[in-house]
C-alpha cells in the first residue's frame, strides 16, 4: 500500500514526502539552537569516556573470569 500525497485547500502537500520535508526543516531549526562544546572540553570528555570504558571493561572481565573459575570448580566438585 503506497501513501499518496494529497493536496489540501491551501495548496500544501501532505503525505509521506511532506512529512519528511517538515521533519528535515524542524531538525535544521533545532540544530541552530545547539551549543557545541569547545574543542578542549570535547577532547577532555572523550578521554574521560575512553578511560571509563577501559576501567569498566577490565572490571567486568575480572568478574567474568572469577565466576568462570568458581563455576568450573563447582562443576568439578559435584561431577
Amino acid at each position: 500500500m503506497r501513501a499518496e500525497p494529497t493536496v489540501e485547500k491551501n495548496g500544501a502537500r501532505t503525505g509521506v514526502f511532506a512529512s519528511i520535508s517538515e521533519y528535515v526543516k524542524d531538525v535544521r531549526v533545532e540544530m541552530t539552537k545547539v551549543t557545541w562544546p569547545p574543542r578542549a572540553e570535547l577532547r577532555e570528555s572523550t578521554i574521560v569516556v575512553i578511560v571509563m570504558v577501559v576501567i569498566v571493561s577490565i572490571f567486568i572481565g575480572l568478574i567474568d573470569r572469577a565466576l568462570s573459575i568458581a563455576f568450573e570448580s563447582l562443576i568439578r566438585l559435584l561431577g
